[in-house]
């Protein structure tokens, strides 16, 4: 069953910003490229580590500890060492509320 929560709010994230967001046992990023919002698993899917922290580039999160690539609105590899994608959730804005929709 899909669920809808609230992880910020519009004015906390300028473009070119992330920030990540701890969900219970999971952690999210979450991703403002010129004014449009995106939010994927905060994790590397090549040793586990967390992407945040790495360096932002358009739509390409870099993952700090490997290099990595992802691009955000997919959650696809754009560069090993990487070869699994990253999972991706749906983001809504409401008003200043910005909304994912996890399982």
């Amino acid at each position: 069953m899909s669920k809808k929560i609230k992880i910020a709010t519009v004015g906390e994230l300028a473009p070119g910003q992330y920030k990540s967001i701890e969900l219970g046992d999971e952690r999210i990023a979450l991703f403002n490229i010129a004014g449009k919002f995106y939010a994927l698993k905060d994790v590397c899917t090549h040793d586990g580590g967390i992407l945040t922290g790495g360096t932002l580039q358009g739509y390409i999160i870099e993952c700090p500890r490997h290099g990595a690539q992802f691009d955000v609105r997919t959650g696809a590899v754009v560069r090993m060492p990487a070869y699994v994608g990253v999972t991706t959730y749906p983001v809504s804005v409401e008003g200043n509320d910005i909304f994912v929709t996890v399982e």
